[in-house]
């Protein structure tokens, strides 16, 4: 059974698959091919866009979908997660969709199912499905991926989102450039700054990330409005160029953006909530119909 923990799971060839399949369900073309299909939620971490977004793709296709209360579960009781794993993977699902706080949950928990396990995010580590969906918002506004410029801002250390868009941008051909105070800029061999105005004008994309405040061991700006009087972006900021703005949510407004440029146009993250739809419905079906 075939697994998602990360981007590269997937080859190029089997993720164009998904945005050919991503495409169609965003029309409204799907049939209930996951009938009499069982997939489980497994989320440790708070979350309203992807779980939710889960659920509706699952039941869009046909699926029936659990949803396993953790604050009742058993490893409240000082179950294992991974006999958590192996008792619900017992009961017969084909998928089990997993969001921890750690690291490399996932991936553990796959090593001790039959069924397919779906990374909604873990830790600082990954969250495949939203590069995934990042990916299909961009190719559905430019086509060609070839030699875009996105600048990625924000708390890159500590984001799961920024890991997963990097190694899935880049293998599309996108020229990725990090933005952020020297706090929340990881080791890295990409073009970098501390400044946005440094790339602003030479950028087709920037995707803002929100400041990851539950993963920082101490705090790092006096406060969230200090970050954003450099790191906001801001419609006067942004003026009149040509390019896009994505954020995975949930947006800090007026820290991450402000509410003038979240209104205009150009910002398409309820955009990216659609489309998160539509690929996690064709990665369901990947990973469970067409096995």
């Amino acid at each position: 059974m075939q697994h998602l923990i990360r981007t590269d799971d997937f080859t190029v060839e089997e993720i164009n698959g998904l945005l050919q399949d991503a495409e169609i369900f965003s029309k409204g073309g799907f049939d209930r091919v996951l009938q009499d299909k069982l997939i489980i939620t497994l989320f440790f971490e708070n979350s309203t866009r992807t779980k939710s977004s889960f659920e509706i793709a699952a039941k869009r296709l046909g699926a029936e979908i659990v949803h396993l209360d953790v604050a009742k579960s058993s490893t409240k009781k000082g179950e294992t997660l991974v006999d958590t794993a192996t008792n619900l993977d017992a009961m017969g699902p084909h998928a089990i969709i997993v969001r921890h706080s750690d690291a490399g949950v996932p991936k553990i928990l796959s090593n001790h199912t039959q069924a397919s396990i779906i990374n909604a995010g873990d830790g600082a580590h990954a969250h495949p499905t939203q590069a995934l969906l990042d990916l299909f918002t961009l190719t559905q506004h430019f086509g060609d991926l070839k030699g875009k410029r996105i600048a990625i801002v924000g708390d890159i250390k500590n984001s799961r989102v920024a890991n997963s868009n990097i190694e899935l941008l880049t293998r599309f051909g996108l020229k990725v450039t990090l933005v952020a105070p020297p706090q929340f800029m990881p080791a890295t061999d990409l073009p970098n700054t501390y400044h946005l105005e440094d790339v602003i004008d030479d950028v087709d994309i920037i995707m803002s990330l929100r400041t990851q405040t539950e993963r920082h061991s101490q705090q790092s700006y006096a406060s969230l409005k200090d970050y954003a009087s450099d790191f906001c972006l801001t419609k006067e900021l942004v003026g009149d160029r040509d390019l896009i703005i994505l954020h995975p949510g949930p947006v800090h407004r007026n820290i991450d953006i402000d509410d003038a440029l979240l209104a205009d146009d150009r910002c398409k993250v309820l955009q990216q909530v659609a489309n998160g739809v539509s690929m996690r419905m064709a990665i369901l079906k990947k990973l469970i119909d067409d096995q």
